[in-house]
């Protein structure tokens, strides 16, 4: 199983919204902060960042920026330029722009994305990241990357049939390439990656993730987990806790947790099922569990959600 993609899984709530944006100096928008993440792409121009805390970004043609931790942030043309407020629906949907009165044409064309997410059970792989990932734009690298952002700039400026569920798809797949690009540089950026990049990057955690991520239910051992990458149970034990920053079995109990919340979320299995689904043989023993972990029972906490 692909750890990167369930750690995804486990925030994401709503749908994703995007939306494109053509702008003439001078401009300027703050976000305020919220529980989403999102992105910004230039596809046209120039533009400042300015995040919350740290030294404004400056942002070429070509440049990806992900805010993963929804503390508020400002674009702006310029670094001296009034900032309008921008606010995006509860559903995170960007606000409707007016009509361009200028015609001399933008100076800076952007594409803007928001995901909602659920920061009490965030994937501590995301919670790790900067608040600004920035990706220059430079020839030969992310082309996967490139390749999602040109495809829904091309949906976004001219809708055809299907086109919501095509950007939809697209968000999705674009988040993944970000948190890739990310994780790729960490890793072979020349020094030693930490945190979360080291675990995906060390073959023995690696696996154990893996085996962990794709098969929840299963009563696993350390000793098991251990053999997937070919160490002692004791020589595990220590670098999973180094790299993870919990014991395997701390961890995948709390892995079966964030997968009940997320079956309670999207699916309509009985109890019993997600307990099973979850590695627990009692559903007495997984409503324990579960209300220790969210201070409700799952069936209150499916009511809730729904």
């Amino acid at each position: 199983m692909d750890v990167l993609s369930d750690a995804i899984a486990a925030m994401r709530t709503g749908r994703p919204h995007s939306s494109r944006r053509d702008k003439h100096a001078p401009w300027g928008m703050r976000f305020e902060a919220s529980d989403g993440a999102g992105f910004h792409v230039v596809l046209q121009g120039s533009a400042w960042l300015i995040p919350a805390d740290g030294e404004p970004v400056a942002v070429g043609p070509g440049d990806v920026v992900f805010l993963a931790h929804g503390r508020g942030h400002a674009l702006a043309s310029g670094l001296d330029v009034p900032l309008e407020e921008v606010r995006l629906g509860p559903d995170g949907r960007w606000p409707r722009l007016p009509p361009a009165t200028d015609e001399s044409g933008p100076t800076t064309v952007m594409l803007c994305g928001a995901y909602q997410l659920d920061r009490h059970r965030a994937h501590p792989l995301l919670a790790e990241l900067p608040e600004v990932v920035h990706l220059p734009t430079r020839i030969g690298a992310h082309r996967s990357l490139r390749a999602a952002v040109e495809l829904l700039g091309m949906e976004l400026e001219e809708p055809q049939p299907g086109a919501d569920t095509i950007v939809t798809s697209l968000l999705d797949t674009l988040l993944l390439y970000i948190l890739r690009a990310w994780w790729q540089r960490e890793r072979h950026g020349g020094g030693h990656p930490t945190g979360w990049s080291a675990a995906l990057a060390d073959p023995a955690v690696a696996a154990a993730l893996r085996a962990v991520h794709g098969d929840p239910s299963r009563p696993w051992t350390v000793e098991e987990l251990g053999a997937r990458g070919g160490l002692s149970r004791a020589a595990f034990a220590r670098r999973f806790t180094t790299l993870v920053g919990e014991p395997p079995l701390t961890y995948l109990t709390w892995w079966r947790m964030i997968t009940a919340g997320r079956l309670l979320r999207t699916d309509d299995l009985p109890l019993r099922l997600v307990a099973q689904r979850t590695g627990y043989t009692s559903e007495f023993a997984f409503a324990k569990a579960f209300k220790r972990e969210y201070g409700v029972p799952p069936g209150q906490y499916r009511k809730r959600a729904s």
